[in-house]
């Protein structure tokens, strides 16, 4: 008898016309390191009396569909996950490289249809209406760079057939950390020992009353993205920052000698005054909790430019 490993495991994705409807073709095929998303349906105790000791048999609650995906930052294929994201980039070039810009303040986000495969048993779980509730990812000096998507779904379906067909392929051009560069207004930041951003879309889900126990929806509301940085303590600059209320532009980017680049800016930045703390002997570090808000001159929290030879997401 085959036993499944995470070794064969598979996973396509493809955009849905329709929400909850998944399409019958256009999946393309994901890289990803790990997955939670999966579908539970709880059984609730029974409270009733009078039959004795043992109780009576549950009954099934609603159903709950989500997890995390966690994926490689690549020049690719993570361009879907900021489609996901942040809604349809502009798209500009003739020929490639062409460059995706992807901006925040989109008001309808798109969904999505994401089959997990495991072929040895076989199991094929279509997991359709996936909407992507949170984006997070991590910079440091070394390890492997990868980002953690958040979903929200409406429902699994399970087949011992894949219902993607044959999904596209695509090349993967993965980023590191060593590819990685943080600027401040433009300029080089420096002595950062690491940092976070998260950006989510706080999904709102559409719970109705339904015969099959799914959810409507699940709609974007007030975005937020925050973050951290943790640098070695040489100067003032952001401690003065943080002291007059000030905002600023911070970079987040990273690129390949091949040419691909994933670049992305956080119009205004604030930043939370710190607790200075000297434990030791050691160098003395300082962590920021900052918080991004709508720049009132470029009209929106964020852009994600991603560089590559995809002609269209």
């Amino acid at each position: 008898m085959a036993r499944a490993q995470g070794a064969r495991a598979q996973m396509a994705l493809a955009f849905e016309t329709t929400y909850g409807t998944p399409p019958v073709g256009g999946f393309t095929r994901m890289p990803f390191a790990s997955t939670s998303l999966g579908a539970e349906q709880p059984l609730l105790n029974s409270e009733l009396l009078g039959y004795g000791r043992d109780p009576l048999a549950p009954i099934k609650d609603a159903v709950t569909a989500d997890g995390d995906v966690v994926v490689p930052l690549d020049a690719e294929a993570f361009g879907f996950w900021l489609k996901a994201a942040f809604g349809t980039p502009t798209t500009s070039g003739a020929e490639a490289p062409y460059s995706h810009e992807f901006q925040s303040g989109s008001w309808t986000l798109p969904s999505m249809s994401i089959e997990t495969g495991m072929p040895e048993v076989p199991r094929y779980a279509m997991y359709s209406g996936c909407v992507l509730d949170q984006l997070s990812w991590q910079m440091q000096r070394s390890g492997l760079l990868t980002a953690t998507a958040r979903l929200v779904a409406q429902g699994e379906t399970v087949g011992t057939t894949t219902s993607a067909g044959t999904p596209a392929a695509l090349e993967l051009k993965r980023f590191g950390h060593f590819n990685g560069a943080i600027t401040r207004n433009g300029t080089a930041l420096g002595n950062v020992v690491s940092a976070e951003i998260t950006y989510a879309n706080n999904l709102d889900r559409i719970e109705t009353i339904r015969s099959d126990g799914r959810i409507d929806g699940a709609d974007p509301s007030i975005a937020a993205l925050t973050g951290r940085i943790e640098v070695r303590f040489a100067d003032q600059t952001l401690v003065t920052q943080a002291i007059n209320g000030e905002a600023c532009e911070m970079e987040f980017g990273y690129s390949l000698p091949s040419g691909e680049s994933f670049t992305f800016t956080v119009h205004a930045v604030y930043l939370p005054r710190p607790r200075i703390e000297i434990s030791g002997p050691q160098g003395v570090q300082a962590t920021f909790d900052w918080q991004a808000a709508r720049d009132s001159v470029i009209g929106r929290m964020c852009t994600a430019t991603l560089i590559n030879d995809i002609e269209v997401y």
